[in-house]
């Protein structure tokens, strides 16, 4: 018996060295951790139960009968963080490269499957050289294998991707329909062909950070939802990240302790709008201002800046929040916006998380740019995800609602259940100098003339009571009570039951 036992441990630590301390070296001379390594940073100490850690592939091509390493080069399982479940699984970049064969597939479907079973969050960490030559279509199998995967669980269990080396090729779709992308800095990249050949079809040269790189990703393609300095800064922000998220889509949100006081008054927020109509101000001091113990969570703030996605809490409740950001562009809505935060309204319906929307917004970009790259139907994108979204909708107008973006930005119209405005907003067609010039184009000659229609017309629509007296308003609040008004509202929705007409599924303006 003892020899049974000492034989189980020695292949278990030969399992666990993956291949070997020299590449573990290597890794780590490269900033990067490996593979358990990272698995221990981000399940709670002595949560993870792995599985499948004697497996090995099945190729006889190529002299890979030689070479069958334990586990096949990624390790999987499950563990909790912060005492919530959550299924792992981990490419180990020092057993061949990490390459994807069939068996290393096979331990990444059965994982996923547990996790839809058992209805907890996927997290993918993903370091591989991509599919394994050696084994040809088998390889492409798996990696079909695992898509499909992607797929059945979306909109069932949340699911997070970790990008911590390469991915390329076929590998980079899997994150591609997860949740939330993470990269490294300097470590990690997505695209799906190299710079060689890049070079070789376009005569295009670039290097691999340029084309697929953390910054690339985060600030140009939206690809990814943020870039970290390193392995344990990035996994630490994935722990915080599913802290706010339900462990499936038949649960609601964590509520967590609090301790912060839900009457809390912000004097500050009655002088936070500038008296100057055209003048900006940081929208994420009200969010901060609002939130439990100032904590705001914020998803792709690198990308499309004119506006803010992102997570705060409530009484201790997950809430996700959209929010024009005057500071960029005027807060306007654009192609890249309205897709930004299309995805995170829809993200936020899928798992039952309220949705408060903080609406400052002078309109649609216009330009010839924007036409040409199909703004209409990107902008539909996020009227579309408004609309059907049955979570609690909370929105609070601020100061500028004009035009199709007022509808657009979770309006009455769109079903939402409890609209308020600041004293400071504006709802209307347009702003009052071009409504002027529209209304009276022809008595605008006199100075002193146009002065006065726009002032008339200021004093008819640049206040949110004209929207009040329609019902489209629920309440003028006052901004210092923001807060407390909010908990309220949510609060008051807690128990909130809605259903779309029966359908297959709805067809999105993609």
């Amino acid at each position: 018996m003892t020899d049974i036992l000492q034989e189980l441990e020695d292949r278990r630590e030969a399992a666990r060295m993956g291949g070997g301390q020299r590449r573990i070296d290597s890794q780590h001379s490269k900033g990067k951790l490996s593979a358990r390594e990272r698995i221990e940073l981000l399940v709670d100490d002595g949560s993870f139960e792995e599985f499948d850690t004697f497996v090995a592939h099945r190729s006889t091509d190529f002299g890979m009968e030689k070479n069958r390493p334990a586990g096949d080069g990624v390790v999987t399982g499950w563990g909790t963080v912060n005492g919530r479940q959550v299924y792992v699984y981990s490419q180990d970049f020092t057993v061949l490269g990490g390459s994807v064969s069939a068996t290393h597939a096979a331990k990444i479907t059965k994982i996923m499957d547990m996790a839809m079973q058992n209805g907890a969050p996927i997290i993918g960490i993903n370091d591989s050289g991509g599919a394994r030559i050696q084994e040809g279509v088998d390889s492409l199998g798996g990696y079909g294998e695992i898509f499909q995967r992607n797929i059945m669980a979306s909109g069932v269990v949340p699911q997070i991707s970790l990008i911590m080396g390469p991915c390329a090729g076929g590998a980079v779709y899997s994150p591609a329909m997860t949740d939330f992308i993470f990269m490294v800095k300097d470590s990690s990249y997505m695209f799906v062909t190299g710079p060689d050949v890049v070079k070789t079809v376009t005569n295009e040269v670039v290097t691999a950070e340029e084309l697929g790189g953390a910054t690339t990703h985060t600030r140009k393609s939206s690809v990814a939802d943020a870039a970290f300095e390193n392995d344990v800064e990035a996994i630490a922000e994935v722990r915080r990240l599913v802290d706010f998220l339900p462990l499936n889509n038949r649960q609601k949100p964590p509520v967590r302790p609090f301790f912060d006081n839900i009457d809390r008054i912000e004097p500050s927020l009655d002088t936070l709008i500038p008296d100057n109509p055209n003048q900006p101000y940081d929208m994420k001091e009200l969010i901060h201002k609002i939130a439990d113990e100032g904590d705001f969570y914020e998803i792709q703030a690198a990308f499309a800046g004119n506006i803010l996605t992102g997570f705060i809490r409530l009484e201790g409740r997950s809430v996700g929040v959209v929010a024009n950001q005057p500071m960029v562009l005027a807060g306007v809505l654009d192609i890249d916006s309205a897709r930004k935060a299309a995805r995170f309204v829809r993200f936020c319906d899928a798992f039952e998380i309220p949705i408060l929307s903080l609406v400052d917004v002078p309109g649609f970009l216009p330009g010839v740019t924007q036409e040409y790259n199909g703004v209409i139907k990107h902008g539909a994108k996020l009227l579309f995800a408004y609309g059907e979204a049955t979570v609690p909708k909370v929105t609070i107008i601020t100061r500028k609602a004009y035009g199709g973006a007022y509808v657009v930005m979770s309006s009455k119209h769109l079903r939402g259940d409890i609209n308020y405005a600041w004293p400071t907003a504006e709802i209307a067609v347009m702003g009052a100098k071009g409504a002027t010039e529209i209304i009276h184009r022809g008595d605008l000659g006199d100075a002193n003339r146009t002065a006065a229609h726009t002032k008339d017309y200021e004093a008819r629509f640049a206040n949110p009571f004209v929207a009040a007296e329609r019902g489209f308003i629920d309440e003028v609040i006052t901004p210092s009570a923001t807060r407390k008004r909010l908990c309220r509202a949510f609060a008051g929705l807690r128990g909130k039951k809605m259903q779309m007409p029966w359908k297959k599924h709805d067809n999105i303006p993609l």
